[in-house]
């Protein structure tokens, strides 16, 4: 059998991954503007040819976004977070809460088998986060806790593999939650399933995730009739 021999990385590839490792390790976070051309240059030792291709392919990835007269920003922390962010644009509002509903109904099931004292602890507090936004009616700081909520519950679920997935997918689950904002959501819900996940009963942690799934499907079917 012929084997093919290994090829080096190109300098452009090497540029590439090392960009890549500055955003996934937060030193570059989604949102900020990256150093200047010359300063890039420097750093990595290479030419303007060489740093512009790279970057070039880095926006096509999506994990970068140019923006004319101001500079080039980091607009996503993983290759496969962008390309969820793009399905999400083409997807619409129900698609993305079917996708929701699969995995976070599942990271419930497993949470409540799986939670220790420190999860709840964590839970505790986004509930509280979650509770403050909604007395000061400030729905975008809720879309945040409601996130982060969910996310420390997947985490509770002590599962890698289902956690670095929904990481992923964070942002565009954000952009999901922001789409609802103007939906009053249920926080007696989410009481309910912080309660099943600290008593360990997996069925009725499936059970609110569906309630709060389904109240969003309702919410939006009965709008699309009112436009209709």
């Amino acid at each position: 059998m012929d084997i093919s021999k290994t090829s080096r990385l190109s300098l452009v590839e090497q540029v590439v991954a090392q960009i890549e490792s500055l955003i996934q390790s937060d030193k570059w976070p989604v949102g900020t503007r990256i150093p200047p051309e010359l300063d890039l240059m420097k750093q990595f030792d290479v030419s303007r040819n060489t740093l512009r291709e790279a970057i070039r392919a880095l926006v096509h990835a999506g994990l970068l976004q140019t923006r004319q007269g101001s500079g080039t920003y980091v607009s996503s922390s993983s290759v496969l977070g962008a390309a969820f962010y793009r399905h999400i644009k083409k997807s619409n509002l129900l698609e993305t809460l079917e996708v929701r509903y699969a995995l976070e109904r599942e990271a419930a099931r497993l949470a409540a088998q799986r939670r220790t004292d420190e999860d709840l602890e964590a839970l505790k507090a986004c509930l509280d986060e979650c509770e403050a936004a909604l007395q000061n009616d400030d729905r975008k700081r809720y879309a945040e806790a409601d996130i982060k909520l969910h996310k420390t519950i997947v985490q509770a679920a002590h599962n890698n593999m289902l956690s670095d997935l929904y990481e992923h997918m964070t942002e565009a689950l954000c952009a999901s939650v922001h789409n609802l904002l103007e939906i009053t959501p249920d926080i007696r819900v989410h009481s309910q399933l912080a309660d099943a996940i600290a008593g360990q009963k997996p069925d009725q942690a499936m059970e609110a995730v569906n309630q709060y799934i389904t109240g969003f499907k309702d919410t939006i079917h009965m709008e699309d009739k009112h436009e209709n």
